[in-house]
């Protein structure tokens, strides 16, 4: 099932907020970033992206060399460090890990644009930052970079309501071919055409 961003923001409990704001969320968990307008306290590559992004799919975040100032980023933005390690998408019920999902990408390509996603048999521990929300949320989704929290929803993975436990993209530009034992699913979301999939 595919929550709306219109659904997904009016089912969060206003004191959740703060979880949707991602300088917020990096800021709490100690992560070394800061908005727009401060300054970075070492040269070198870090990661700018929106604060608050319910459209998903990686919009306008990108790797940047900063040297200082960060003054000429949109006001709407954060910078942070960057991590490393496999990223993995969580969805747990009731803080149970139910669904783990390792992605793999190649480094020269944007941020957003995914190789494969696939289901993997691991169990990941609730993070703890998320034990005293006010509302009540049957599914939260985490993403991670090796041991660190980069974001939060309080929804499910989309991509893998199919019962599925593959999902390769298929981006804006590419041919549709057929794939022994896959099937394409069209599933347009900001630059994918669909999914190639394992099972419907």
């Amino acid at each position: 099932m595919i929550i709306e961003p219109k659904d997904e923001w009016n089912q969060i409990h206003p004191q959740d907020l703060w979880v949707y704001n991602k300088l917020i969320l990096n800021q709490r968990l100690r992560h070394l970033c800061g908005p727009t307008g401060v300054p970075v306290p070492f040269s070198g590559d870090y990661i700018v992206r929106p604060s608050m992004n319910l459209l998903g799919m990686g919009r306008f975040s990108r790797i940047e060399t900063i040297k200082d100032s960060t003054d000429h980023f949109h006001p709407a933005e954060f910078w942070c460090e960057i991590f490393h390690g496999p990223h993995m998408s969580v969805d747990y019920q009731y803080k149970e890990s139910k669904l783990v999902i390792l992605g793999e990408r190649d480094a020269s390509d944007p941020l957003y644009k995914w190789k494969k996603w696939t289901k993997i048999d691991k169990k990941v521990k609730f993070p703890p930052i998320l034990n005293n929300l006010v509302g009540a949320y049957e599914w939260i989704n985490c993403e991670f970079i090796g041991d660190h929290l980069i974001e939060v929803h309080f929804r499910q993975n989309p991509d893998f309501r199919y019962g599925n436990s593959v999902a390769i993209p298929v981006w804006k530009g590419e041919n549709i071919k057929k794939r022994e034992n896959l099937v394409f699913v069209e599933d347009p979301d900001y630059l994918r055409e669909g999914f190639y999939l394992d099972t419907l």
